[in-house]
Order: structure tokens, then sequence, then C-alpha cells
């Protein structure tokens, strides 16, 4: 595939992602979270096996970025999972004199 078809799907999948995000009800949210966390682990998982192979350095390389990465997502993740299902706690008021 040349550079042009390859950026364009990469552009679609970008439009897509976007919108599919976007609709999704706030009672969705915390559910579509975890199931990015569990997909960017697997991510994690494949970018082991690159950054592990022998004799590339570029894909040892762009497997650190691709680790690096999608650490920060799946920890960025957790945090605004957590804080998604903070707004749905009684929150304590004080006892009434």
């Amino acid at each position: 595939m040349d550079f042009v078809s390859v950026l364009s799907i990469f552009m679609l999948a970008c439009c897509v992602g976007y919108y599919v995000v976007w609709s999704v009800t706030p009672a969705l949210h915390t559910p579509l979270m975890s199931v990015t966390n569990a997909i960017s682990s697997v991510i994690i998982v494949g970018a082991l096996i690159a950054s592990a192979a022998e004799g590339s350095t570029t894909s040892k390389w762009l497997g650190l970025a691709a680790v690096v990465l999608a650490s920060v997502n799946i920890f960025g993740g957790f945090a605004v999972t957590e804080r998604m299902l903070a707004m749905y706690k009684k929150k304590d008021r004080p006892a009434a004199k």
C-alpha cells in the first residue's frame, strides 16, 4: 500500500472513532473505558514482543514508544474511570443538630 492509502485509512479510523466515542451515553462511559484499558493491555503485549525482536534497532525503539504510550493510556483510563465512579457515590452529609 502506498502512503496516501494508509493515511486515508488512518484519517477515516480517526473520524469513526471520534463519532463512536462522543455518541456514547454517560451511563455506558465507564464500561467503555474498561474495555479500552483491556485493549491497551493487549497493545502492551504486542509492543513488548516488538521491542524484544532481535537485530532491528528501529523496532526496539518503536516498541518502547508503544509501551510508554499504551501505559499512559491505561493509567489515564483508570484515573478517569475512578473519577466517573466517584460521581455515583453517595456523599456523607453532616448530621443535623
